[in-house]
């Protein structure tokens, strides 16, 4: 079962950018994705990139997340721009659909001024 760790999570300002990192246990070519639980919610799907490549996200994020895939290093990066105090929350990542045992510790974000 592949394994994921997430990092890069700190605190930012409104407005600033910040990029995470998930690194894959095992090479992957599947669709990846990063979801995030804020506090007292469930945890939620905000972006993700295809086996191809592709790159897509939900609305609330769209045009400020975006993904990109370093195949040598198993690696997958999200890069959040213009942060809004609605994205504080634990970040993870995962295989679409999510696999139970995958899940990694998460990277906290907290975005405050």
């Amino acid at each position: 079962q592949v394994q994921f760790m997430e990092s890069g999570g700190t605190m930012v300002q409104p407005g600033g950018s910040l990029t995470l990192s998930c690194a894959a246990s095992e090479s992957l070519f599947e669709m990846i994705g990063w979801y995030r639980q804020a506090p007292g919610e469930q945890r939620q799907l905000v972006a993700w990139i295809t086996d191809e490549d592709f790159v897509n996200s939900v609305d609330v994020v769209k045009g400020r997340f975006t993904l990109t895939r370093d195949r040598a290093k198993k690696t997958v990066y999200l890069q959040m721009n213009n942060l809004k105090r609605d994205d504080t929350a634990v970040y993870y990542c995962n295989l679409i659909p999510p696999q139970p045992k995958s899940w990694g510790q998460g990277t906290q974000v907290t975005v405050s001024s």
